[in-house]
């Protein structure tokens, strides 16, 4: 059983620092997305703010759908319904506008906000006001790994279907052809070891076959503590932190060098 793999921290930190011999084991690449395949920019200057500005119209114009309603109900219950106007349709969807737009600044990762962001941002990439933005050597490594037999996964906090807009709808082209599994927070935190093996059994690999790759340290650790060997994201203009045990990259073409 893939639960019973959970290694102690020791063997994480020699498998990080076998890195990279220890690459030919890889038979999946999971990947983040802020700051990993997308820069943090397009999410924070882009995304938070187009979904901020039409939240108020969307939930006017789909509050009676049952999904909508039940995401909203999930929102008030976080919020605190002692705190939230449910006298009229239009005050419930003021204070629903109101609290989300205060969760994005908050940047927080609730299932209900992000699944919301997605349907919002779904119009956006459907009218073609959004076109999803990719570092320049994602479409290249993508395409080099799906040829050379490793399967590729994404796991980010923006829901599912957000992950499968950007992808899709990208700079450089639609590029869900070479992505098979999505995961977002319905899996579990990305600071929980746990959420990496139920990945791991959900693409029927061992945990030591994947490669995670994330700009965030404290998702590493997680991830290497289930058994999965982890690469730092180091996008241009971002310097490692002091004291880093996850071996730093700049480009996916640091990864799976030519024999």
């Amino acid at each position: 059983m893939l639960w019973a793999e959970l290694p102690s921290r020791p063997r994480q930190l020699e498998l990080n620092l076998a890195f990279p011999a220890e690459l030919s084991r890889v038979r999946a690449v999971l990947l983040d997305i802020e700051g990993t395949t997308t820069p943090v920019d397009f999410v924070y200057k882009t995304l938070f703010p187009f979904a901020s500005r039409r939240v108020e119209e969307f939930l006017r114009a789909h509050f009676r759908e049952a999904e909508v309603k039940s995401l909203t109900a999930d929102l008030q219950k976080e919020h605190g319904a002692e705190h939230w106007n449910s006298q009229t349709p239009a005050a419930e969807i003021a204070s629903a506008a109101k609290y989300v737009r205060r969760l994005m600044q908050e940047d927080r990762k609730l299932t209900p906000l992000k699944t919301l962001q997605g349907k919002i941002w779904e119009e956006g990439y459907r009218s073609g006001q959004l076109r999803g933005e990719v570092y320049e050597d994602v479409p290249s490594a993508f395409d080099r790994w799906k040829r050379d037999g490793k399967r590729i996964a994404i796991f980010s906090s923006g829901s599912v279907l957000a992950q499968k807009l950007l992808f899709g709808n990208s700079t450089r082209g639609d590029l869900t052809r070479f992505v098979e599994a999505y995961f977002d927070t319905t899996t579990g935190p990305k600071r929980d070891a746990a959420s990496y093996l139920k990945i791991a059994e959900a693409m029927k690999l061992p945990a030591r076959e994947f490669l995670f790759v994330s700009d965030v340290s404290a998702e590493l650790d997680a991830a290497g503590e289930a058994g999965m060997l982890t690469a730092l994201s180091l996008r241009p203009g971002v310097a490692a932190p002091a004291g880093e045990k996850h071996p730093p990259i700049a480009s996916f073409d640091e990864l799976f060098p030519a024999r």
